[in-house]
């Protein structure tokens, strides 16, 4: 993993423990702290995507089996991020119906997004097998036309060695019949 990666994380998760530390300690506040804090949640989780998007680039640079686990824990990440994102939301609403409301239309969302993104990964993949795989045809097809070249010029040979077989027999012939005519 690269150290790169390796640093986005540990900052994510940092800003990941504080978001949940100012979360948890906004719930009992009211009025003027609680928008305060709200406020600073909003800010640590703007920060946090851009962490996540750095993540994720890394992550797509990265040799096929690395990428693959990076990938994950990005999405474990993300599905962190939509939680506190959801906390976010309910401290802002008074109305608990409201805040359950736009967490299930949040959790819908979250999934579809999931799934797209799960569905583009594979994509990707069987784009990358079928390329490598036309790669592996255009190369064979290539080594069956250069043997094929390479049989005709053969056959183009032996039937000139046999041309000269055929004509030294016939001078071999012509030579021994005119020997036994002398």
């Amino acid at each position: 993993m690269s150290q790169v990666f390796q640093g986005y994380e540990r900052q994510y998760c940092e800003i990941s423990a504080n978001l949940s530390r100012i979360s948890t300690s906004a719930a009992v506040l009211d009025g003027e702290q609680k928008k305060q804090k709200v406020s600073e949640i909003a800010g640590g989780l703007e920060e946090a995507e851009a962490l996540l998007r750095k993540m994720d680039l890394e992550a797509r640079s990265m040799p096929p089996g690395l990428k693959a686990s990076l990938l994950a824990k990005i999405r474990e990440y993300r599905n962190d991020l939509n939680n506190l994102k959801s906390e976010m939301k309910r401290l802002k609403s008074g109305n608990a119906n409201l805040a359950a409301r736009d967490e299930l239309l949040d959790s819908g969302r979250a999934d579809a997004m999931q799934v797209s993104a799960d569905q583009r990964e594979r994509l990707m993949m069987t784009t990358e097998r079928l390329n490598k795989s036309t790669d592996a045809v255009k190369e064979s097809r290539r080594t069956m036309l250069e043997t094929e070249e390479l049989g005709v010029s053969i056959l183009h040979d032996l039937h000139q060695q046999r041309q000269s077989l055929l004509h030294a027999n016939t001078t071999v012939r012509h030579s021994i019949s005119f020997a036994s005519v002398l």
